[in-house]
């Protein structure tokens, strides 16, 4: 199989490559790519093809500078291709490594969404993607190793749209759907928003922040997210309100077979009433209605363990009858050892104070 690599500069052509693809990703559009254009990052959008022009692999790579001259790669939710193919998974991985070592990059990050296994709801057992194997030996004979910074996480939870709702509804857990009935009974009222809804719920999620002891970014970054996204008909704001007061929210995207929920919010008020079950019910009916046969709670733990920080989460998410999916996560490919270590040295320390500086900005937002 004789594989061309090329560069795309043409956004009709990019989102139509992803849409050939297999399990194309959100983070791989080339509005995800726009975005974070205007926070730092230079997006590269590379295309693999055979033949006369069939896209066989894509990889949008945003590159960032760290100070002069020094660079890092980073390949969010990609490279795109059927990783069990393993002379063309071999052409992309060693064309990625030859672009971060021409760019003088001190490591190339990626994080294909390559299932290790799941557990469906209930089972005490996990069913085993035999790929996931011989994927990280290739991974690790190429010389990639496990990141220790994972930008996104690991590990999420998913739930199959392909049932009718009246299935969907009665996979998930009693006490889930007594909640989203309890919150009709309530008051609460679930509705679709718009663009001129998104000052409050940056105000909710700001809230959600301080209350639930999180760091955030500036609230012109979340506009220029929703209100982008929104506008190219890949996002829908919800909001959940009792007598009109809006109490609570979420943002759910949409991209290819795939709906994810990335942002939710609420406040003090009325969280007795179950909004956020209402509201999850609300986005996995708008997802399916769409279109979309996959809904991705976006995060889950590292381990199934309650003593992990994020179990609530995964009871609340695992409530909907959602599958515990655990992924490969993120791998480095290291150009430059020695500024490797130092860059993942002073990391942490650089991010913890950018989020004592985050509390502070959000405080002062909502004063």
């Amino acid at each position: 199989m004789t594989v061309e690599l090329k560069r795309s500069k043409d956004q009709v052509e990019w989102n139509a490559t992803l849409t050939c693809l297999p399990n194309p990703h959100l983070l791989q559009t080339w509005e995800w790519g726009d975005l974070k254009s205007r926070y730092g990052w230079t997006a590269r959008r590379l295309i693999w093809q055979v033949g006369e022009g069939k896209p066989v692999a894509a990889a949008q790579v945003l590159q960032r500078r760290i100070i002069a001259g020094f660079n890092i790669l980073y390949c969010p939710r990609g490279p795109i291709l059927d990783w069990s193919n393993e002379e063309l998974r071999s052409r992309v991985l060693r064309d990625l490594q030859d672009l971060t070592r021409e760019n003088g990059a001190i490591f190339l990050k990626i994080d294909p969404e390559i299932v290790i296994s799941s557990s469906p709801l209930g089972s005490t057992e996990e069913v085993v993607n035999p790929l996931s194997k011989e994927t990280e030996a290739h991974l690790e004979q190429l010389g990639f190793t496990p990141s220790q910074e994972q930008i996104q996480f690991r590990n999420t939870m998913q739930l199959d749209l392909n049932p009718s709702e009246d299935e969907i509804l009665a996979g998930m857990k009693q006490k889930t759907r007594y909640n989203i009935r309890l919150a009709t009974r309530k008051g609460v009222r679930a509705f679709l928003g718009g663009q001129e809804d998104f000052e409050l719920m940056y105000r909710m999620y700001a809230e959600t922040s301080l209350r639930d002891n999180f760091s955030i970014r500036e609230g012109a970054y979340y506009q220029d997210v929703w209100n982008g996204f929104h506008y190219a008909g890949m996002a829908q704001p919800i909001i959940a309100a009792v007598e009109g007061t809006p109490i609570a929210g979420l943002i759910v995207f949409r991209y290819g077979d795939t709906a994810w929920y990335l942002y939710g919010m609420s406040r003090d008020q009325h969280r007795n009433t179950m909004p956020n079950h209402l509201l999850q019910w609300e986005a996995i009916k708008w997802a399916k209605a769409t279109g979309s046969t996959s809904y991705d709670f976006w995060g889950a733990p590292d381990y199934l363990d309650p003593s992990d920080p994020m179990w609530g989460v995964y009871r609340f998410k695992s409530g909907f009858g959602a599958t515990f999916v655990r992924t490969l996560g993120a791998w480095d490919f290291v150009a430059r050892p020695i500024l490797y270590q130092i860059y993942t040295s002073i990391l942490p320390k650089v991010l913890s104070v950018l989020r004592v500086r985050g509390v502070s900005q959000t405080r002062q937002a909502l004063e």
